[in-house]
């Protein structure tokens, strides 16, 4: 059994993958490797621009804009996990800054911050970026390498025994900053190499160049330095001494990708950037400013050639600010006891707004507001995009035994968008319509430019309101309720109810006139949810195909008669007679179809018939939209008097009129997603809307 379990596992290895992503050799080897494919010699933010265009996007228009959509973002690394919805505006910006960079433009001298309110995915951002350049570094394309010293046990340079000027190399010591081996090229003759690797190296996606670092880090520095003097300024023997290697980074193996969280300030150290002594080899190499005796272990050492993300980056104390400086605009950090060392990675932080404007305020990090490159990244604003967040987590299929009803994510994403938009200027327009518009669905007398400006005077939306934290813990709540667990089904009114009852305690809205807003959106969403479910279930009843179908052939029938001043034979009396201008009327009534205005009406629906036919179509009764909801609206009028399902409310239905509900209950079921409860659920309280509308009219 177990030597199955070993052969499953085995296949799924592939080993030839594994060699190519640990290859190694020699100096000239890679020298190769890079004047075939200069790419090798990318920068880090070449490479990370290179890493989420490779993945693809695609074009399209809002709000009269060309936006773009980069797959990246939707983390094809870890199936969809971590895939943010609606904020490609922000991340064009930000996909706009690492182009900048990548071509050498002065954005590679600053510091990236993510600005916006909690929850609106900034971790996320930094989290892709840092799965995503993990992930490329592994492929092909995305390839990078570093060196490792062949040195003695002591990592010195000592002579081999009896061997003359040849020195020991007996053990690999990796070059503690990852760099790539280029760095190791003499100063004198890099601008050659740099020129020929530029004359070859033709970027798919960018018109950057490529570069080479300053100076080795103090360690590789140090035995480059004592190995020249062993050989006596012969650096083809140095670099006998140098073994190439393939590196994938990672962050868990600290290997070109760090992250910093600030702690408590007493407890903040600024060696955890740049790093500290290691002690214990102090006494083996006899001083303190022996490279050998330091740990280049960092988190800015580390990330060299990835990503550095700082967690909350301004509570850092101003200590760290200060090493932050020099990191972006010089490329440089400063270790204890060294010289400047040269880094290359893309220093990213990300902050909340009180955090922002409280740097605004302080005169004293003018210097650090001055390099650095805020985004704002806001909540969403377009519904569609919201409710994909919560489908992830809770849509079909996420949730085992436990029926989530229909509209239940679609309220509390509606809701959640309603509280990010300002009110509206247009005099007429509502918020929930505004909410609407920016969804992409249209209403009259509102054009693309009215949206253009709708946007355009509300340039903070999405920048306040509910965070989808709140609304995925509420969700959480309802799921565990003690109604859910016995009914094993959540409803809208469930999720309502406990996102409303949150408020009174909710840990970031101390505002009351701030909660009792949010309460009246809660009541406009209870609204909208009545209105979708009184059309599903009038959808529902009206949908007997046969009975629809017959109610359009006796409409179409009179209105030909009536257009063409005929009279009409009665199938059962076998009389002519005029036209049914009460079926005809009533029918149109549906559709705000006035008096004055039906011949119009009808004669277009002749003239449209005629049209088809010429193309030799046929009309049906759903060809018309128009006409279709029409004839919807007055067969619902009329089954729901026949199926009587204001009655529902009552005790008492007889059998006629229940197995009448059941038909209508199974097409919910059916075409709308519903279950056999929260299907009877709908049903009873569209008849208890329509029994309160009965008594309000009387």
């Amino acid at each position: 059994m177990a030597d199955d379990l070993i052969s499953l596992i085995d296949a799924r290895l592939d080993r030839q993958r594994f060699q190519e992503q640990h290859w190694e050799g020699s100096f000239a080897d890679y020298l190769r490797m890079v004047e075939k494919n200069p790419a090798l010699a990318r920068n880090a933010y070449q490479r990370l621009y290179d890493a989420i265009v490779s993945h693809g996007f695609e074009k399209y228009k809002v709000f009269k804009k060309e936006c773009v959509r980069y797959h990246f973002f939707s983390d094809p690394f870890d199936h969809g996990a971590d895939g943010i919805f609606g904020l490609d505006f922000a991340l064009m910006s930000l996909v706009d800054f690492f182009r900048s960079a990548a071509e050498g433009y002065g954005t590679d001298k600053r510091i990236l911050l993510l600005h916006g309110p909690v929850g609106s995915s900034k971790s996320t951002i930094a989290r892709l970026l840092k799965k995503g350049i993990e992930h490329y570094s592994r492929t092909d394309d995305g390839a990078l390498y570093s060196f490792s010293w062949m040195l003695d046990e002591e990592c010195q340079v000592s002579p081999v025994e009896g061997g003359g000027r040849e020195a020991k190399r007996t053990h690999a010591f990796a070059c503690p900053m990852h760099e790539d081996p280029l760095v190791l090229v003499p100063a004198e003759a890099r601008a050659d190499l740099v020129a020929r690797l530029n004359d070859n190296y033709k970027p798919k996606h960018h018109h950057g160049k490529l570069r080479i670092a300053n100076e080795p880090d103090p360690f590789c520095r140090k035995v480059m330095d004592d190995l020249m003097r062993f050989y006596q300024g012969d650096w083809r023997r140095v670099i006998e001494h140098v073994r190439v290697r393939r590196i994938a980074l990672s962050e868990k193996d600290r290997v070109g990708i760090g992250t910093f969280q600030p702690k408590d300030e007493k407890n903040q150290d600024s060696t955890e950037l740049t790093g500290d002594i290691n002690y214990r080899k102090i006494a083996q190499y006899g001083s303190d400013s022996d490279p050998r005796a330091f740990n280049f272990d960092g988190e800015l050492n580390i990330a060299n050639r990835g990503i550095c993300e700082f967690i909350e980056v301004l509570k850092l104390d101003v200590a760290f600010l200060y090493d932050l400086l020099g990191a972006s605009q010089e490329h440089t950090i400063k270790p204890k006891k060294f010289a400047q060392t040269y880094i290359d990675e893309v220093i990213l932080g990300h902050t909340n707004e009180p955090e922002y404007k409280r740097l605004q305020s302080n005169e004293m990090m003018e210097a650090f507001r001055d390099r650095t490159i805020k985004i704002d990244v806001p909540y969403n604003i377009r519904l569609s995009d919201e409710i994909k967040i919560y489908m992830k987590d809770f849509g079909p299929g996420r949730i085992k035994n436990m029926h989530v009803a229909p509209h239940t994510l679609e309220v509390a994403a509606m809701w959640a968008v309603l509280t990010r938009l300002d009110e509206p200027k247009k005099a007429g327009l509502t918020l929930l319509q505004k909410m609407k518009l920016y969804d992409g669905k249209a209403i009259p007398g509102f054009t693309e430019d009215s949206i253009k400006e709708l946007k355009e005077e509300a340039p903070r939306e999405g920048m306040d309101g509910i965070s989808p934290r709140y609304i995925q813990d509420k969700i959480s709540n309802t799921l565990v309720s003690r109604q859910a667990v016995e009914e094993k089904s959540i409803n809208p009114f469930m999720l309502l109810n406990e996102l409303e009852s949150g408020l009174s305690h909710h840990s970031l809205i101390s505002d009351e006139d701030t909660k009792k807003r949010y309460r009246e959106l809660l009541a406009i969403v209870k609204e909208e949810y009545e209105d979708i479910i009184k059309g599903e279930v009038q959808r529902a009843i009206s949908a007997d195909e046969d009975a629809i179908r017959r109610l359009c052939a006796n409409y179409i029938e009179s209105v030909r008669a009536y257009t063409q001043k005929e009279r009409v034979k009665n199938r059962y009396t076998g009389r002519d007679e005029e036209p049914d201008e009460r079926l005809m009327r009533s029918i149109e009534e549906k559709i705000d179809i006035p008096d004055s205005r039906k011949d119009d009406f009808r004669q277009e629906i002749m003239n449209y018939i005629g049209a088809l036919a010429l193309d030799g179509k046929k009309f049906e009764y759903n060809t018309n939209a128009r006409l279709y909801k029409a004839l919807e609206l007055k067969l619902f009028e009329d089954s729901r008097d026949t199926i009587k399902l204001k009655n529902l409310v009552s005790s008492v239905v007889d059998d006629d009129t229940q197995a009448k509900i059941d038909v209508v209950k199974q097409r919910l079921i059916k075409q709308f997603g519903y279950n056999e409860t929260s299907a009877t659920d709908v049903l009873n309280y569209v008849a208890s809307i329509f029994a309160r509308g009965d008594k309000k009219s009387k």
